[in-house]
């Protein structure tokens, strides 16, 4: 009998324990340049280059926690025949593929599995068809393996992502199968799309919420998550009668590297996180606020300085890591455009992000952090286990065109209490 794994995520940087992936396929190429946009990319990728590159990635990962593949996952679900049919009936009544319902019913788990992913092509068997300027009837889910967005974990929860572009929605729909069926998971789910009356203003993605302490959620509000999402993620928090402080970021609109909170700010350690200074430090139109609930009610609601400013009035002292240095803004914005802000922790002050980013390498290093080659760590060159605080550096050329780092490419399960 498997052992099922409580979802446990109270912070950003305790020693990870289960982590899940999505290792890019041949949905990552089911793209054109005319169609990247419509896909939420900037460029299209080269799906042999960013495979090796994310085999770097993976391999990391493997050498310090358990990791979870989504397809080795579904797959597994899709076996059970209850949550075949209704998964597929979900993603036929939402993607209005009704048309294409009883061929995703004859296939087996795996190459049902692989359909959901990487897509179903049309077939040109009617005039409709024939004229359709589509290539899929299914289209591929080009960003999973930013796994980060689709669902949350927060605390003991898995929040499901109400995703901003419909592109993404079976993302979710995948997700929340899991975790409510997988037997190797043990959590709640909490759906902002499910319900009598779900709000369609309500957006929520993962990259806009980091777990910074047992009672402190940071949140992003921007072009992928609302107002109405972070009150959607209140409402549930707020009924636990404990007290919850959320410190809300506003983030530009455009441009698209912008996208979430971990693009501008994440944790490196107790006492260190990483920002980009023009949008977290410097003046400027977005605010920053903050929300305390305690008793199940919304004690006051009220603008801070800014996000370290109000981690500080909250115990939680951290010096700024400065993406791209500390000496040009020009290398800060090169730098944040390659998701240079976006590390993600392996344990306290061991972290893992792209080599690319060298400016912010060197600010990391002056910080006390040893520089790791990926390459070095999975040819048993290093041992990670020798070092108290580290960035292990991943090469990444192809990656980074996808518009996300390592923080958006893990979708944690289980930490180590810090």
């Amino acid at each position: 009998m498997d052992i099922k794994i409580p979802t446990q995520i109270y912070s950003e940087i305790g020693d990870l324990e289960g982590v899940i992936i999505h290792s890019p396929g041949k949905e990552v190429e089911n793209m054109t340049p005319d169609n990247a946009e419509r896909a939420l990319y900037s460029d299209i990728l080269n799906l042999c280059v960013a495979r090796a590159e994310y085999n770097q990635f993976k391999g990391v990962l493997e050498k310090v926690s358990k990791t979870f593949e989504i397809k080795d996952l579904l797959t597994q679900i899709l076996k059970n025949e209850k949550v075949k049919q209704g998964l597929v009936e979900k993603v036929c009544r939402y993607e209005g593929a009704g048309s294409i319902c009883e061929h995703l019913f004859s296939l087996d788990g795996q190459e049902l599995a692989d359909a959901l992913i990487q897509g179903i092509p049309i077939q040109k068997n009617t005039l409709s068809n024939f004229l359709n300027k589509e290539r899929f009837a299914l289209k591929p889910l080009h960003n999973f393996f930013f796994t980060r967005d689709a669902a949350i974990s927060v605390y003991d929860n898995i929040f499901v992502g109400a995703m901003a572009s419909p592109v993404r929605l079976r993302e979710s729909l995948i997700m929340e199968s899991i975790f409510d069926f997988h037997p190797s998971f043990s959590t709640k789910t909490i759906n902002a799309m499910t319900g009598h009356e779900p709000d369609p203003a309500i957006a929520i993605e993962g990259g806009d919420v980091l777990v910074a302490r047992d009672d402190i959620l940071l949140c992003g509000i921007g072009s992928r998550t609302t107002p109405q999402g972070i009150d959607f993620l209140l409402h549930y928090l707020k009924k636990k009668n404990q007290k919850q402080h959320i410190l809300v970021q506003e983030l530009p609109m455009t441009p698209e590297s912008f996208i979430h909170l971990d693009m501008v700010f994440t944790l490196l350690d107790r006492d260190l996180c990483m920002i980009y200074e023009p949008i977290i430090m410097k003046m400027n139109k977005y605010q920053t606020i903050h929300i305390y609930a305690e008793g199940g009610k919304v004690q006051f609601v009220r603008e801070v300085k800014n996000l370290p400013e109000g981690l500080r009035n909250l115990g939680m002292d951290l010096k700024p890591v400065l993406c791209g240095g500390d000496d040009d803004q020009w290398l800060q914005e090169r730098e944040q455009w390659h998701s240079g802000a976006n590390f993600f922790a392996l344990g306290p002050g061991k972290i893992i992000g792209y080599a690319r980013n060298v400016h912010t390498i060197k600010a990391l290093e002056k910080n006390g952090f040893e520089v790791i080659r990926a390459k070095d760590v999975l040819k048993d060159r290093v041992d990670l286990a020798d070092y108290n605080r580290y960035v292990v550096t991943i090469e990444g050329s192809e990656l980074p065109r996808g518009g996300g780092g390592a923080r958006c490419m893990t979708m944690p399960v289980r930490r180590r209490s810090i």
